[in-house]
């Protein structure tokens, strides 16, 4: 499902792939790539529903836009997303690593300690997944071309108990991220990471004493927008960026200040 649009902008002309892109931040990244001019293809796992819901949204305001399935912990799934959308697109110029899972809890819980398939999961579709498409992308990008990774605060900042697993994916990207964009710099492919702190999505409610806590720990008192990291997605995909790699940018509401 595909419709030509001639939407202007920063990004006209760009074709950009937004990895879990049917819901809260992936969807948010989609409608601002799409509004800066940019085609823009989302991935999803389980909902084709939501993420046919989000290509109507984006073919109706003019831009062009297509869904593919493709789950992320499946390196040979991830290979064929990125070679599919170049493909069809004519080519691939901005990659958003958004997709991710988060299985929470504390090391010293046994339901949690032995679920080893929750944390091989949680690997495999957050560093794996990251891996698969940078390195599927690297071969298909071209001078100029954008890798944005969504990371998580805590990375940094294991600020809650419980988070340990998540927090260690988290990190991981930093560091491969890193390591990428020294070896693409040469080519002219910037390859950063965008850490939000708590944001409001399906998978973090802003209900709840979890919720609370949050809020308590973050110096603004509130949970972020998906449209708010979005913007930084954005920015770091666009042409103004272009000195800009190797970079973790926090979008966090001081949460790390």
């Amino acid at each position: 499902m595909a419709t030509d649009g001639t939407a202007g902008g920063a990004l006209a002309g760009k074709v950009a792939l937004v990895t879990g892109g049917s819901r809260g931040i992936g969807a948010a990244a989609a409608r601002a790539l799409a509004a800066e001019g940019a085609a823009v293809a989302i991935s999803y796992t389980a909902s084709a529903a939501r993420a046919d819901a989000v290509v109507a949204e984006l073919t109706k305001a003019g831009a062009r836009a297509a869904a593919y399935r493709a789950d992320q912990a499946d390196r040979r799934q991830v290979a064929d997303l990125v070679a599919s959308v170049a493909a069809d697109f004519g080519r691939l110029d901005i990659l958003v690593n958004n997709a991710g899972v988060s299985v929470n809890g504390a090391v010293d819980d046994g339901d949690a300690a032995d679920d080893l398939a929750a944390f091989d999961r949680q690997l495999a579709v957050n560093v794996g997944g990251v891996a698969s498409a940078v390195r599927a992308a690297a071969a298909v990008l071209g001078e100029g071309g954008r890798i944005i990774t969504v990371g998580s605060t805590l990375a940094a900042r294991a600020g809650f108990p419980g988070v340990a697993d998540y927090a260690a994916t988290k990190a991981a990207i930093v560091g491969y991220s890193k390591g990428a964009a020294r070896d693409l710099a040469p080519r002219g492919i910037t390859v950063n990471v965008v850490q939000p702190g708590s944001v409001a999505t399906d998978m973090n409610p802003p209900q709840g004493a979890f919720a609370d806590a949050q809020r308590a720990a973050n110096p603004m008192g509130r949970f972020g927008r998906p449209e708010e990291i979005a913007a930084g997605i954005t920015f770091l995909a666009g042409p103004t960026a272009s000195f800009i790699t190797g970079a973790v940018l926090d979008i966090d509401g001081g949460y790390l200040a």
